[in-house]
């Protein structure tokens, strides 16, 4: 690993540019454990990053890329060893620390997340944050009280990363799932990954009334927004929402009636500073029974790193469906 490919971003008085560059090792931000990477994903932050359409970078120059996975090559800390399959997701890649989309990776060995023994690289990073945040938001709102008999659970932005990934899930674990989009032209796929209804965005008539008319056990929102406080008026007594992402603002206009009168509840899913024991939890649960089963038709392609500002473009613009998986090198 001489020289490393590797795709990194400059801001220069508020101005971003970003392209392929070849850097060496010790050009990279330090770190106990060096990876040699396998699979990257892309992921909305990634795009906001690398466009700087969001302040995501908290040092420039930066390599970026949220996710990696990929094989141990050399390591200063006994917990990991040359040839040990890992995966890094958040926890400061791509913001703070160089990031996955790179040949080669050096974090700080507390990040480094030992790969289950029956998943592969490529399917961690087909999952990558996005698969990790579902399940993340799954285990709370079950941890919160939600169980499948209790009606269903409505996921927004539903042909996204997260979206798509949260409906298999719930639908794997025997919830009825309904699934809301702004893509009228979905309803097929949404229903391939066990979506029983399909609502479209531009459809809903959310009305005004701090309480409206009761009817999601719970909830993973993906938008923010009006449509998270809209969220909080539909949803049953003791229900839960999962609250992930603000594609649609991060303002909320809401009331305390839906907390107060419905003991309705809001958890927060960060997967950056997720804890490692429960990291660890969820990566074990995504290579057994939480795991997606429908993965092959939620990748939309794999890439190499020239392809980025394509994907980059299509997500800021919302055209974009389910993941793309980024490769590196050969896996093992």
């Amino acid at each position: 690993m001489d020289r490393i490919r590797a795709y990194r971003i400059h801001e220069t008085d508020g101005v971003v540019r970003a392209g392929l560059e070849e850097l060496r090792l010790e050009d990279l931000t330090p770190g106990e454990v060096v990876i040699r990477s396998c699979y990257s994903s892309v992921n909305y932050k990634d795009a906001l990053a690398a466009t700087g359409e969001g302040k995501i970078l908290r040092r420039s120059p930066l390599v970026g890329g949220i996710d990696v996975a990929g094989v141990v090559a050399a390591s200063e800390d006994p917990r990991f060893r040359k040839g040990d399959r890992v995966v890094v997701t958040g926890c400061g890649l791509g913001e703070s620390q160089d990031g996955g989309f790179s040949e080669a990776v050096r974090v700080p060995a507390d990040w480094v997340v030992p790969l289950p023994a029956n998943l592969s690289l490529y399917d961690a990073m087909a999952m990558g944050t996005a698969g990790f945040t579902a399940a993340l938001a799954i285990d709370r709102l079950e941890q919160n009280g939600l169980a499948p008999d209790q009606g269903p659970v409505l996921v927004t932005g539903a042909t996204g990363g997260v979206g798509s990934l949260a409906v298999d899930l719930l639908d794997g674990r025997g919830y009825e799932v309904v699934a809301l989009t702004g893509k009228t032209t979905e309803e097929t796929y949404l229903r391939g990954l066990g979506a029983s209804r399909v609502l479209v965005r531009d459809d809903l008539v959310m009305g005004t009334r701090p309480l409206e008319q009761a009817q999601w056990a719970g909830a993973v929102d993906n938008a923010g927004g009006a449509l998270l406080a809209w969220l909080t008026r539909t949803v049953r007594p003791w229900g839960s929402i999962a609250s992930i992402g603000m594609a649609g603002g991060i303002e909320l206009d809401t009331t305390v009636m839906p907390f107060i009168l419905r003991g309705v509840s809001i958890l927060g899913i960060t997967s950056v500073t997720c804890p490692m024991p429960r990291r660890r939890r969820i990566w074990q649960g995504l290579a057994g029974d939480l795991g997606p089963r429908h993965l092959d038709a939620i990748v939309s392609g794999v890439i190499g790193l020239g392809e980025l500002p394509a994907v980059f473009k299509d997500l800021l613009s919302g055209q974009h469906r389910g993941r793309t998986v980024v490769q590196l090198t050969e896996a093992d």
